[in-house]
């Protein structure tokens, strides 16, 4: 009793900040589009929720930074639980993706191919329901790997879909938090995991909106977790495969890991058998489940080239290096050199490949190809540096969202993980400011240049200042060093 005092005295402004959300959703001062005030009113209680966050670290830190800990790993997954509780029964108002994950879940359920067959198409009229009326894009055939369409079809079958959908979310969140907080421990305290464990984005995006990148972080973590941290131990070879397999789950859930994933391989590759049995996990999963998407779409997903070539918001360095290229007007200097290509080799303008290569010179293609190249610039830097498996983690994940041309506040579950193990503050900032993204939607207000720069400017400021401090103490350090 005496140890949860302290927790309950930490955290409640924390709980009633998610039981005050509960609230206005319940009475109906939810986001919507013809609502901007209740919009405002809502995003405010959730950046509150953030104040309450900070103020809960700030006040456990003493008792969880010392080596034994006074408050059990048990009470601060207590404490997650119920937040996610608090935010299980909220309407998917800020987001309306969980409505097209039951959606092609529905379709796969019934034995039709949604990798094909986009929710408008003739085919599924049978299947129309209220869902369908819900569900956005319906021009655009499902982006989603099988694990997430066998998680959305398994949940549309049950009574009451989205709760139960939403429930086995929290869940694996909850135990991907378990494994956080133990690694947390192992490097230093429990206290820096909190900033993901608590972290009013991640419950909200995930145990509220349905966001199913809680699942493919959660299967990264379980990877991180299970990397064997000690040559000499004798479960090191199972931890391998194990890891493995959870890696390869993580991208049969979204293609994020994909980054990560040889970065992971070449930490523990030094021991031969670990580095074999690592690939060996993944392999088996990864690669049927590949092939079963080859062999439904008889090629590349349709809808994920869809997304690539046409999906773009809050990017960003997307947004600003595009609308450069605008301004400067760079887009007719890439025509102009198509052009004069095309006189070198000859051909008609309508005739490909110079169609193609004309339609393609605008600048938020150009922008596309600019930030592809730079994230494989990043990569391969990083691939040299060897990180170990949090770094990596960082660093990959980093490297896409940075060169994603579209960023919404739920894509930021996938680096927050390791921002709160490498105490990245500028990172948990920024999901503080993310959710602002939301206001252009629902409240009218113009994206670019006052809510980009809102979202953006505080994070990268606080990066700048502790990078500068990093740079100053290790100045400081190396003088004393050179004095002995």
């Amino acid at each position: 009793m005496a140890r949860a005092l302290p927790l309950a005295a930490a955290t409640w402004p924390l709980l009633a900040c998610f039981g005050g959300l509960l609230a206005l959703d319940r009475t109906g001062l939810r986001p919507a589009a013809d609502a901007p005030w209740a919009t405002a009113l809502f995003l405010a209680v959730l950046l509150l929720a953030f104040a309450g966050l900070f103020r809960a670290m700030k006040r456990l830190e003493p008792s969880l930074a010392q080596a034994a800990g006074e408050l059990p790993v048990a009470g601060l997954l207590v404490v997650a639980a119920l937040l996610r509780l608090l935010a299980a029964p909220l309407s998917p108002s800020l987001s309306d993706d969980v409505h097209r994950y039951l959606w092609d879940g529905r379709v796969a359920a019934s034995g039709a191919n949604p990798y094909l067959l986009e929710p408008d198409h003739p085919d599924l009229a049978g299947l129309r329901n209220d869902l369908w009326q819900r569900t956005a894009h319906r021009d655009v055939a499902t982006v989603y790997p099988p694990l997430s369409l066998s998680l959305f079809a398994a949940a549309s079958l049950l009574p009451q879909p989205l709760l139960s959908y939403k429930l086995t979310l929290a869940t694996v969140d909850l135990v991907a938090c378990g494994m956080l907080l133990v690694l947390a421990r192992r490097r230093t305290s429990v206290v820096a995991a909190l900033a993901y464990v608590w972290n009013p984005l991640v419950v909200i995006e995930g145990a509220g909106m349905g966001h199913v990148d809680v699942l493919g972080a959660s299967l990264a973590i379980a990877c991180v977790y299970l990397v064997p941290v000690r040559s000499g131990a004798h479960s090191g070879s199972a931890r391998s495969l194990a890891a493995g397999a959870a890696a390869a789950l993580g991208v049969l859930v979204k293609l994020v890991p994909l980054a990560a994933i040889p970065l992971w391989w070449r930490r523990i590759k030094g021991h031969r058998q670990r580095g074999r049995l690592f690939a060996l996990g993944g392999a088996c999963l990864l690669l049927p489940g590949a092939a079963g998407v080859l062999v439904l779409t008889g090629g590349f997903p349709p809808g994920l080239v869809v997304y690539a070539l046409r999906w773009e918001y809050n990017g960003p360095l997307y947004e600003p290096v595009w609308r450069l290229l605008d301004v400067l007007q760079l887009d007719h200097a890439a025509a102009g050199l198509v052009h004069a290509v095309r006189l070198v080799f000859g051909g008609e303008i309508e005739a490909p490949p110079w169609d193609t290569l004309y339609a393609h010179t605008y600048p938020q293609f150009l922008a596309r190809a600019l930030l592809l190249l730079g994230a494989i610039a990043a990569w391969l830097r990083l691939w040299r540096q060897r990180p170990g498996p949090v770094g990596a983690a960082f660093g990959a994940f980093g490297i896409v969202l940075l060169a994603s041309p579209t960023l919404y506040p739920w894509y930021l579950i996938w680096i927050l993980p390791w921002a709160a193990l490498l105490g990245a503050r500028w990172v948990l900032l920024l999901s503080a400011t993310l959710p602002l993204a939301y206001l252009p939607a629902f409240a009218g207000v113009d994206y670019f240049p006052w809510v980009y720069s809102a979202v953006w400017l505080p994070p990268l400021l606080l990066y700048l200042v502790d990078r500068r401090r990093q740079m100053h103490a290790a100045k400081v350090s190396g003088s004393r060093t050179e004095r002995r």
